[in-house]
């Protein structure tokens, strides 16, 4: 079925939509139930109807109406970009560690001297969030590294064909200028995860140095200093 745009008219456009689907409801009842009319804006701005969606329109952000009753029954959004989905991954994984880490710090100091006996018992309150953090370094070092290897492939590709005066095809440009984007997304997350690591690291340090304050505990190196030095006479 031919699409129409906006130059028809947004609700002139659904009722013409609408009138041509009654032929099918009145032949096919159940199949007609289900059948589903979509708008969505093109690249230029124009607003188009279709009772089909074409293959590069599936991305778009659209709405879906009932054919039957004409009523809107979805509104789609658009598919994010690879780094939007990047930036959606991070902020799901700060999530994780914030809430790992307010539920670590509810049970740190005020438990501290009551529930730990020792350091290592205290250090195995940090192991979950540490646990994470680290799964996503891996994860991310590992979509870095076959990332790096698929663009490295697909750029020689390239250049072969160039340096054999051929002419690089569109659509392996734009799958190289994807993958490139992919892999700078992945940095990033890469690079994020390692500073959360390093955060903390420091966290752990603080907590077990509070308690050691706590339970009166002196480190084994002011130990060693602070014991009277004797020479032999």
């Amino acid at each position: 079925m031919t699409p129409i745009s906006s130059k028809t008219g947004f609700a002139t456009g659904l009722l013409m939509l609408a009138a041509l689907a009654l032929p099918a409801i009145a032949q096919n009842k159940p199949e007609a139930a289900s059948k589903k009319l979509y708008c969505w804006d093109n690249a230029r701005g124009e607003r188009i109807c279709s009772d089909t969606l074409p293959a590069e329109a599936v991305n778009n952000a659209r709405q879906e109406f009932n054919a039957r009753s004409g009523l809107r029954s979805a509104d789609v959004e658009r598919a994010l970009t690879s780094e939007e989905r990047a930036d959606a991954a991070l902020a799901q994984a700060q999530a994780e560690v914030d809430a790992a880490a307010v539920e670590t710090r509810k049970r740190t100091e005020q438990a501290m001297l009551a529930t730990y006996g020792s350091e290592d018992a205290l250090r195995r309150v940090f192991n979950e969030r540490t646990a994470i953090v680290d799964n996503n370094i891996k994860t991310a070092s590992y979509n870095v590294t076959s990332l790096r290897e698929a663009l490295a492939a697909q750029l020689l590709s390239a250049g072969n064909k160039e340096l054999a005066g051929q002419k690089v095809p569109d659509k392996q440009a734009e799958e190289i200028r994807q993958r490139h984007n992919e892999l700078l997304a992945q940095l990033r997350l890469q690079t994020a995860f390692q500073q959360q690591r390093q955060t903390l690291e420091v966290e752990i340090a603080e907590s077990l140095a509070r308690y050691r304050e706590l339970k009166g505990i002196v480190p084994a190196a002011e130990t060693a200093a602070a014991a009277p030095v004797t020479t032999k006479g």
